[in-house]
């Protein structure tokens, strides 16, 4: 199981779409190597060097989480139900009332869509909120998401780093 990396009243709580294989084999998230997350924290400035997926915890020190819309893994988002998607969105809604972080930084917008039933939201800041949380929805940082590359794929985590004023 790859558990959560959460504390309560968290700058960024990241929340991936769900753990891979790879992820639910280590326990860490975003484990796969062609996986974007580590180093596009790094380039968008929300930590001061490239973590490795075993290190996730460290991102507390910088007031940074990581948890999933869906608990289950599978080798592709594609895998999962609708309705599995709405139920997550629910346990995260829950969730992120009880830990009051200042933004939910959700990794997939396809994923948001289906969670927060939002058919037209689109990559960036979002109306809704979650009590006094807000939201900010970035690209899927896996490697099959190929028309974000890297560049520009941190230029939008750097986007939602200067709207948090998190600096690692």
């Amino acid at each position: 199981m790859v558990g959560d990396v959460i504390a309560p009243d968290l700058k960024v709580l990241f929340c991936g779409i769900n753990p891979g294989l790879l992820s639910e084999a280590t326990g860490h998230h975003f484990a796969r190597p062609g996986n974007r997350f580590w180093p596009v924290l790094q380039l968008s400035g929300f930590t001061p060097r490239r973590l490795a997926p075993a290190e996730q915890e460290e991102l507390l020190s910088y007031g940074l989480g990581i948890t999933n819309v869906v608990a289950r893994p599978s080798a592709k988002a594609s895998e999962l139900s609708d309705e599995e998607f709405r139920e997550g969105g629910v346990v995260l809604t829950e969730k992120v009332l009880r830990l009051r972080p200042r933004w939910l930084a959700v990794v997939g917008v396809t994923a948001y869509r289906v969670a927060f039933d939002d058919k037209h939201a689109r990559i960036g800041r979002q109306e809704r909120t979650i009590g006094d949380t807000r939201i900010w929805v970035l690209p899927n940082p896996s490697g099959l998401n190929a028309h974000w590359p890297l560049p520009k794929m941190a230029e939008e985590f750097e986007r939602l780093r200067a709207a948090t004023g998190a600096e690692g």
